[in-house]
């Protein structure tokens, strides 16, 4: 699910803000973009991250501004500065005129200058308290989402219950239509065949009957009517309960699509059919909201 969570705080090395972005993913990907300073909190914030996110591409951004202060003096990374001087020499002699780097160019290379932080264990805590108080807000926002996106499955439920609803109460009436249809459309047939020939008609006709009775066994859908119904009630029961659902859901649609198909098959007329395609829509959009859900 989408979310966004921003805490500030000053604290001894600045004021620190750290960001959390979450987009959809149907796997947990987590991406740090933080100073070299704080990077030995990555492992802390990691885990607070995978502690409360299931499933989502999260991004973590940690800005570090510095305040002005007397007692902290700008410190040299001497093996970084005398790799760039060493650097320079050799550009020198193999390109002799190109402009040589000045004093200003090695103070603003990144690195050469810093300040150390102070306290580096109080900072990393304060750090870490924004973690939590980020995932917090974070989570607070997902979850808004998930109400929403929640809503719109329910809604597609209901519709597929409806459809459910109302082929399990017309189906023996359409069964029967079809199968009158057929005896009428056979009895026809056979009786042309069998004009001039010693061949029984009515005996013929209890032999079709026994195979229509066959044929709208194979047929019934009222075992797939049942699962339908039966796993629309789970989706509901999922979503109504705490703790992450996504997943859940995917195994569920694989088995309401499956019962859609079979359905499908089945379908001796055309209301049938248009309610097998309607019920497979509706299964695949719920599919698709089902990606952003945790």
């Amino acid at each position: 699910m989408t979310g966004y969570a921003s805490v500030s705080r000053d604290t001894a090395a600045g004021r620190i803000t750290l960001d959390l972005r979450s987009v959809n993913s149907r796997f947990l990907d987590l991406a740090f973009r933080m100073p070299d300073d704080l990077r030995a909190t990555e492992p802390g914030l990691r885990e607070l991250i995978t502690a409360g996110v299931a499933r989502g591409k999260v991004e973590c951004r940690i800005a570090l501004q510095k305040l002005p202060s007397d007692s902290r003096q700008p410190a040299i990374d001497r093996g970084l500065l005398a790799q760039l001087l060493a650097a320079a020499g050799e550009i020198g002699r193999l390109a002799p005129a190109a402009a040589p780097l000045t004093q200003a160019d090695l103070m603003r290379w990144p690195g050469v200058l810093a300040e150390p932080l102070a306290d580096p264990e109080a900072v990393a805590l304060e750090v870490i308290e924004l973690g939590r108080a980020a995932m917090a807000e974070l989570g607070a926002s997902r979850l808004r989402e998930g109400e929403k996106l929640a809503g719109v499955i329910l809604e597609r439920a209901d519709r597929m219950q409806q459809i459910v609803e109302g082929l399990r109460t017309e189906a023996p009436a359409l069964l029967a239509a079809f199968e009158q249809r057929l005896v009428e459309r056979l009895r026809a047939a056979l009786g042309e065949a069998a004009a001039g020939t010693p061949l029984p008609v009515e005996a013929t006709m209890d032999r079709v009957r026994q195979e229509v009775v066959l044929y709208g066994l194979r047929i019934d859908i009222a075992e797939e009517l049942a699962r339908l119904a039966m796993h629309i009630d789970e989706l509901r029961r999922i979503l109504g309960s705490s703790g992450p659902a996504g997943k859940r859901l995917d195994f569920l649609l694989q088995e309401l699509n499956r019962e859609a198909n079979t359905l499908g098959s089945k379908a001796a007329n055309i209301d049938l059919t248009n309610a097998a395609v309607e019920l497979k829509l509706l299964i695949e959009q719920i599919r698709e909201q089902v990606q952003n859900l945790e």
